[in-house]
């Protein structure tokens, strides 16, 4: 069953590092799959927390000014698909003028517009600007970099796959992204995701985290037997659980 909106109210309250342990638990797949972002990105909101949402797509080319020429009703066009589509949205951009990105598509105006349309925020391999007016607009933010000018900021296709920091998106898909990067869901697994991700956090509370905070007065040895006891527990609770080996766990190392 597809992620619904009351699960992706429960998941924002995690941060995407945690999503990802539970993924790994119910695929047995690693943090290589090619659903991370494989390059760097900036957050310009971190204050703002983790944003999930499905993925409505685009594709701009802000240092041409050919794309406004060819479609005079591009953004009329490109507004009513964002409309059409269920939210949340997070609006994946894909910017054409790699690699020199100089343009903003993202300011003060579509960080509202696009609120007014369900999307809570975007993903974008180009650049943004007006932080704090995207902010205030509750509209959030994982970009490249900052920029001044907008340029030919011009929709050039919309609803068709994307790839932004080498990570390809299709629309629909259901993304959660945070401080430390996005995480883009695949569709087969978006059943039991909350439920592994609610386990694999309190199985780290429950074990390693708790050993490590109930430390205080203890001989070294102590610890580390306590920690070694918790890491076994720790990894018996997700093999029961899950029925794997543990070996895809946490990181500190087991």
């Amino acid at each position: 069953m597809p992620i619904s909106h009351r699960e992706m109210l429960e998941l924002k309250r995690w941060n995407t590092p945690t999503l990802a342990n539970g993924w790994e638990q119910i695929t047995g797949h690693t943090q290589n799959h090619p659903v991370f972002n494989e390059e760097v990105t900036s957050d310009f909101m971190p204050q703002m927390g983790a944003m999930i949402g499905r993925a409505v797509t685009l594709v701009i080319r802000p240092s041409d000014p050919a794309p406004a020429k060819a479609n005079p009703n591009a953004w009329s066009e490109y507004r009513r698909y964002i409309a059409s589509e269920p939210g949340p949205k997070i609006v994946v951009v894909q910017d054409a003028d790699q690699p020199r990105q100089r343009f903003s598509f993202w300011g003060e105006v579509n960080a509202n517009v696009h609120r007014a349309l369900g999307c809570v925020g975007t993903i974008t391999d180009g650049c943004i600007r007006d932080v704090d007016e995207m902010t205030n607009a509750g509209f959030r933010a994982l970009a490249k970099r900052l920029t001044v000018s907008h340029g030919y900021a011009v929709p050039v296709s919309w609803g068709e796959p994307v790839e932004v920091f080498g990570t390809k998106v299709q629309p629909g898909q259901c993304i959660h992204a945070d401080k430390h990067g996005f995480f883009v869901i695949p569709p087969e697994d978006e059943d039991g995701l909350l439920e592994a991700s609610r386990f694999m956090d309190f199985n780290e509370c429950d074990t390693l985290i708790a050993a490590a905070r109930e430390a205080s007065g203890k001989s070294t040895e102590q610890i580390l037997d306590d920690l070694d006891e918790a890491t076994r527990r720790f990894v018996r609770n997700a093999s029961q659980r899950f029925g794997r080996s543990g070996e895809f766990g946490t990181e500190s190392g087991e």
